[in-house]
């Protein structure tokens, strides 16, 4: 991937994929949220019901990472290593999430997958920086 100073940020592919793997965590969450809602049996609630906000907040916060870092030039790897860390999170938050009690986590999968090509581009990304 090549950068060039007259590209606009908003055009670049990690940017790009950054805001499809928030769409994406959107839906899944949405999804996985109807089935999580309902109370256990002893009338407690399911925790992993939270996990679902964390994939969204997570992956909400990638593309404005991007943006950061590139237009700041003074911590653009202050801000590339949070990028890092928020995608190690989500991978991370899609693997619990994976083994709730749900017929939607079939989904998870189609997200692991759609981060582990944002990182292939995060990468090349991070060297252009």
């Amino acid at each position: 991937m090549t950068h060039t100073s007259t590209s606009h940020p908003y055009h670049l592919p990690v940017y790009l994929k950054a805001m499809e793997i928030f769409s994406l965590s959107r839906k899944i969450s949405f999804y996985l949220r109807d089935d999580l809602a309902f109370l256990k049996h002893d009338g407690s609630e399911n925790n992993d019901i939270y996990f679902t906000g964390d994939i969204v907040r997570q992956s909400e916060s990638l593309a404005p990472e991007i943006l950061k870092a590139e237009f700041n030039s003074e911590s653009k790897h202050i801000h590339a290593k949070t990028l890092e860390w928020l995608t190690f999170r989500l991978n991370k938050t899609c693997k619990r999430l994976e083994h709730i009690n749900s017929n939607g986590k079939d989904f998870i999968p189609i997200l692991r997958k759609e981060i582990k090509q944002f990182r292939r581009l995060q990468r090349s990304w991070m060297l252009t920086l």
